[in-house]
């Protein structure tokens, strides 16, 4: 295992000491809106700094980019072009102050620019997602690829999208035709793990709109390294920073990417 992974999956493990803990009396929760829908606790906050922690002290020459506090830079001389961390601390809060034990904590260190090692962590069922670049991706150490299903309709979708009133509410037809044509659609609430298991079989798709780089950025690495495909609703590269990503078999990728096409 790559040492870097293996600093990650020590910090992933650290943030879901402190959530499991916290979710034992959740009634005492401290908890924040920063948007419509969008809640902190601070549990988040905690879990954050101890990633933050592990992977300073571990490599101190490396910057962060964190869900709750932004960017920061280096502690030591070092760019955050040459090795920056991504992290999402509790990636579905609104399930975790409702008791919901449907969340995750995401750890990618991108390497100028490219995500070269990824860790997902769900602590409610203590598993834990893990791919380092060109090695292949695991959950708890055994290998996993995406589904070998291929035929859409027999397809099991996960989806972040907004109703027909959203900002892009053109594009909704579009998805509710996807959506009556496939075996079905799950909204869990956390779509790290949704692509996580995209990676493991789980779901055979995951199609989102609105996702921030640490949503995407260690589950990206993931589901390329468990053979699937992923790209933005062209089938092109812009889904890190547009925040509109498909990850899907291949077989299945494509046959989605007709949907998501306007008509001619």
């Amino acid at each position: 295992m790559h040492p870097m992974l293996n600093t990650a999956i020590k910090a992933a493990r650290r943030a879901g000491s402190i959530i499991n803990r916290a979710s034992l009396d959740i009634e005492r929760l401290q908890v924040a809106r920063k948007g419509p829908r969008d809640y902190v606790t601070e549990v988040d906050r905690a879990a954050e700094e101890a990633i933050i922690d592990v992977l300073g002290n571990a490599y101190p020459d490396h910057a962060f980019l964190c869900e709750e506090s932004g960017l920061r830079e280096a502690a030591e001389g070092g760019s955050q072009v040459d090795n920056q961390w991504v992290i999402d601390p509790l990636d579905g809060t609104t399930n975790f102050i409702h008791g919901l034990p449907t969340y995750a904590v995401s750890i990618a260190l991108l390497t100028r620019g490219q995500v070269t090692q990824a860790v997902i962590y769900d602590p409610a069922r203590n598993e834990m997602f893990t791919a380092s670049r060109g090695s292949g991706a695991f959950l708890n150490d055994r290998r996993v690829r995406v589904s070998g299903r291929i035929r859409f309709h027999d397809a099991l979708l996960a989806a972040r999208w907004p109703g027909p009133s959203g900002p892009d509410h053109n594009i909704f037809p579009r998805f509710a035709d996807m959506a009556d044509a496939c075996a079905g659609v799950r909204r869990t609430g956390s779509s790290v793990l949704d692509l996580a298991y995209v990676a493991c079989g789980r779901f055979d798709a995951f199609c989102g709109q609105g996702l921030k780089p640490w949503d995407m950025a260690a589950a990206s690495l993931l589901v390329l390294e468990a053979g699937g495909l992923i790209g933005d609703f062209a089938g092109e590269q812009t889904w890190f920073d547009s925040g509109s990503v498909l990850a899907a078999s291949p077989k299945i990728f494509t046959q989605i990417l007709g949907y998501l096409q306007p008509a001619a």
